[in-house]
């Protein structure tokens, strides 16, 4: 029998705002049309990226209304033509244009994996963009080599500490920076051999002196001018700044000659952009950290479990005071 639309309860925003003016409401959920399927969410994970989106300042943006989220896991609930390899009832976990914030969403089959027994549905949730972004920046832009020194900055938030965790597993020197002492505690507790006051003056100084005369091989840079000014003048000759963020909502201004004299390079990294361009690398990374989550090498730090209802709270304590870690809805 073919499957019908579905009506279900989902955070929607109808106008570009603030965390506040979204509501959740009943909302029409598709059946899956050829290449996805349709889930039964069980947890979604903020990110940065749904705040920048309900104010309509994302680089994607999505038709109004819509239903925020990026990142979910749950069940299958149908299955479209042409889907191999996933069925109903698989756990699984998915990554969307948007739509997680609901009791059901359709995905494209290629960004759903199935879930190993012993990772939880939060977990799962919290995986995919925190940790494909340190993942694919590392192995596919940076090129990280074992026993190479990595400077995270802005490690006490979602993406910093994943990205201290994914360089310990690649064998690196973690050096991680953060502001106030939970942040730092966190920072440690996902691998990093030194985690540095964010707010020192001698800063600089201090992460010169671990990293040694050559310098900081790989920096991976969320925090923008502040951060970067940070990481160039600590990389090494043929140093890596990965530019993955501007969390201090503040740009670097990238000097030329700074990067010509090391024989360094700025690179930008946008995980999200693989989805389009190079699905089967995104996917095959994702299995790779789901394997290493199942192993119990890595492991998102979740902060936070609320109810879906509680989806605007939770985005508004996002933009005011960013967690050591995930926060994550749960929808029973």
């Amino acid at each position: 029998m073919a499957c019908r639309e579905s009506r279900t309860r989902a955070v929607v925003c109808r106008c570009c705002g603030s965390p506040e003016d979204l509501r959740l409401e009943e909302w029409a959920v598709p059946p899956p049309g050829p290449g996805e399927v349709r889930l039964e969410v069980a947890a979604a994970a903020l990110n940065f990226a749904d705040l920048l989106m309900i104010r309509g300042r994302y680089q994607e943006r999505p038709e109004l209304p819509f239903v925020p989220g990026l990142e979910c896991a749950g069940e299958v609930e149908a299955v479209g033509p042409g889907v191999d390899g996933l069925e109903v009832g698989q756990r699984v976990l998915a990554v969307v244009d948007h739509g997680a914030f609901a009791e059901r969403v359709v995905a494209r089959a290629l960004d759903v994996l199935p879930l190993p027994r012993a990772v939880s549905m939060s977990e799962a949730a919290a995986l995919p963009i925190a940790f494909g972004t340190a993942h694919g920046a590392f192995t596919w832009r940076a090129r990280l080599r074992p026993g190479e020194t990595v400077l995270v900055t802005g490690a006490g938030g979602g993406t910093g500490l994943a990205a201290v965790a994914v360089a310990k597993r690649l064998g690196a020197r973690v050096i991680a920076t953060a502001r106030g002492s939970a942040k730092l505690d966190a920072a440690r507790a996902a691998g990093a051999d030194h985690a540095l006051d964010a707010e020192d003056p001698e800063l600089v100084a201090r992460i010169r002196a671990i990293a040694g005369e050559r310098g900081v091989d790989v920096a991976f840079e969320t925090v923008g001018a502040p951060g970067f000014q940070q990481a160039l003048k600590t990389i090494a000759w043929e140093g890596r700044i990965l530019l993955i963020g501007f969390a201090s909502g503040r740009l670097p201004e990238i000097p030329a000659n700074h990067l010509l004299v090391k024989n360094a390079a700025a690179i930008g990294f946008y995980w999200g952009s693989y989805r389009r361009r190079d699905p089967a690398r995104l996917r095959a990374g994702l299995a790779t950290l789901l394997s290493w989550l199942a192993e119990g090498s890595i492991r998102p730090r979740v902060d936070q479990q609320l109810p879906l209802a509680q989806a605007p709270a939770a985005l508004k304590r996002l933009a005011e005071a960013p967690p050591a870690g995930k926060i994550v809805l749960t929808i029973p």
